[in-house]
């Protein structure tokens, strides 16, 4: 999806807090029970939280697609339903499979969170000060024609961005409550430099990435590609492996994968979908080719991977 054709950007929501381990189950379980709960008096004394954090709470479990809106009430997803349920893949984020799921999420789509998106997908030098993100959006928010957003906004909203992905540093008048890290910072996809103002992602092969949610978000990029170019119908049976790399909400630009980290997943397709998706290279373009009679559900993969990986956990317990 790209920033230039959404009909929307959105640059608060999150109150200045980033996400914290808790709050996205709490945040399910509590629109399972009750999907007017976000817009009821009593949702401050359940969550234990201010009214802030409680807004911080919807804001953050709308954009990691675990809950929607449904005319002004808020219901869990299927993603939200396989995560977050009791008895889901992961209700408790111990897997770091997870965190790379939330991750995708948040930063594969403009609609919600715009900065989490542009950052990793507009932003082309590997170094960054906040500065720089603050005067880049400004500059493409101008360039698209979008009315204006104020530098204070812009600066709230990529302190919370950096704080999603970068550890906290703490010091003697720190409030321990503003020094709860994001789970996202396990990633290690942004650090911070000595300077301790300039900022640099990590682009390399992410090992804690599965294949599994990788394939996940190709099948979802690939989907998202396909509806906004319909008159492109080379799309229903390949896509490129620059796209693949490089695109606006891309898996490469999103888990921010080198070259030969993104090719060497591609090779591994074909096993993993059964024949579904295979990578191959014709008269010197790399594509990804996608078997129309062949149809696979990318949930069916998550689950496999989950349901792979706590046997293993068990047998290795």
């Amino acid at each position: 999806m790209s920033l230039k054709t959404t009909a929307s950007f959105n640059f608060s929501g999150h109150e200045t807090f980033p996400f914290r381990y808790a709050w996205l189950k709490k945040g399910f379980d509590a629109a399972l029970r009750d999907s007017a709960f976000f817009s009821s008096e009593r949702a401050m004394t359940e969550l234990g939280v201010g009214k802030n954090m409680v807004r911080s709470i919807r804001h953050w479990c709308l954009a990691a697609k675990i809950l929607e809106e449904d005319h002004g009430c808020l219901i869990p997803t299927v993603m939200g339903r396989s995560i977050f349920a009791d008895n889901g893949f992961d209700p408790y984020l111990e897997d770091p499979a997870t965190l790379w799921l939330i991750h995708w999420q948040l930063a594969s789509d403009p609609r919600v969170a715009t900065t989490w998106f542009w950052a990793m997908s507009h932003w082309h030098s590997i170094e960054f000060t906040k500065d720089q993100l603050i005067s880049g959006l400004n500059s493409f928010i101008e360039g698209t024609g979008h009315k204006p957003v104020s530098d204070n906004t812009l600066k709230r909203d990529v302190d919370c961005f950096v704080r999603t992905y970068v550890h906290s540093r703490q010091t003697k008048t720190t409030i321990l409550e503003d020094s709860l890290d994001c789970p996202l910072v396990d990633l290690r996809l942004i650090t911070e430099l000595p300077d301790s103002k300039t900022y640099q992602f990590q682009r390399g092969p992410k090992p804690s990435l599965p294949n599994e949610v990788f394939i996940f978000a190709l099948i979802e990029y690939w989907t998202s590609c396909s509806n906004e170019s319909k008159a492109d119908t080379s799309l229903t049976s390949s896509l490129a492996f620059e796209r693949i790399a490089y695109g606006p909400g891309s898996p490469g630009r999103v888990f921010k994968l080198d070259e030969d980290s993104l090719a060497s997943r591609l090779e591994a397709i074909e096993i993993i979908t059964g024949g579904a998706y295979r990578y191959g290279e014709t008269a010197g373009l790399k594509q990804v080719y996608r078997d129309s009679e062949k149809r696979i559900n990318p949930f069916e993969l998550l689950k496999s991977y989950y349901n792979s990986h706590s046997a293993r956990a068990v047998f290795a317990g």
